[in-house]
């Protein structure tokens, strides 16, 4: 059977990329129907080594990989963080080929949204949608949700592969995936780090070399925060890291520690409940996150 003209190919046909959501649709059908196990990438592109981890993971789990780029206008509550978004499309599609993904979907906003996307449906992500993350980019998981309700139900994968990184992003697609009631498995893959122990990021090419050298005290103070913590120094350990990351010139938004399941804040570690560090911080213009489990 020939490759339709809609479908774009990159080099010896080893992965397929499609631009509209219809043709992507039909070509799974016919796979799923087979009883081929799909497995789905979501990024934003600017991919860097933590994106290809999590091609290395849906390959070793499933028959089919499928990874998709797309910067989603609905998730930037700031319209000149969408805009400064780095964009790298050719080493993209080359990493992907490169890491032996099979499908690269790449569609238009329109394709996404054809109504537009002002006015979209609403989810009750309860309170991670006001904490964290949430309190300081309202409506980011809302546009969240709006992108990856659409691509799930266009993919129809059976695992779902995303990263540690973005923690409170992966509990709120764990609970969409919930509220959908669709059979996805989510995997959730370790955050990979440069070798001082910065987490690798798109948004670390933003940084200046001096900007770069203070964003490694990020990850220190996530790991002073795991190596310091008892029940009595909750808050004390807190201040300390505080202090740390405003010598390097960070202005923070939040240093927490939480409950890993639901990020509800904790006030006074038990020792037994499973905890989580993140941290949100400016280093200059660039914002950076991060987190670290506590046990």
């Amino acid at each position: 059977m020939g490759v339709p003209r809609c479908i774009l190919q990159v080099k010896m046909l080893t992965m397929i990329l499609f631009k509209r959501s219809e043709d992507l649709r039909q070509w799974l059908k016919i796979r799923q129907s087979k009883g081929i196990t799909t497995g789905f990438v979501p990024t934003m592109g600017a991919l860097h080594e933590g994106h290809i981890r999590l091609v290395e993971a849906c390959r070793a789990e499933t028959g089919l990989c499928v990874c998709s780029i797309f910067v989603n206008p609905a998730q930037f509550n700031d319209p000149k963080d969408f805009e400064k978004y780095p964009v790298s499309l050719e080493k993209d599609i080359e990493m992907l080929h490169q890491s032996g993904a099979d499908v690269l979907f790449l569609p238009a906003v329109s394709d996404i949204y054809p109504e537009g996307d002002q006015h979209l449906e609403t989810y009750d992500l309860g309170g991670l949608e006001s904490l964290l993350e949430g309190r300081y980019r309202p409506g980011h998981f809302q546009g969240v949700c709006q992108v990856m309700r659409r691509l799930l139900l266009l993919v129809n994968p059976g695992h779902l592969f995303m990263g540690q990184k973005d923690y409170q992003q992966c509990l709120v697609v764990g609970r969409l995936i919930g509220l959908l009631k669709i059979s996805v498995e989510l995997h959730v893959v370790a955050t990979v780090r440069e070798p001082d122990g910065l987490a690798q990021s798109s948004r670390n090419r933003r940084l200046t070399p001096d900007q770069r050298k203070n964003a490694v005290v990020i990850s220190q103070a996530l790991a002073e925060i795991r190596e310091n913590l008892s029940m009595e120094k909750t808050k004390e350990v807190l201040e300390r890291v505080k202090e740390k990351l405003q010598a390097a010139h960070f202005k923070t938004d939040y240093v927490c520690i939480a409950r890993a399941e639901d990020l509800q804040p904790i006030e006074r570690w038990n020792g037994r409940e499973k905890a989580v560090a993140l941290i949100a911080a400016y280093q200059g213009e660039v914002r950076l996150i991060d987190n670290m489990l506590l046990n």
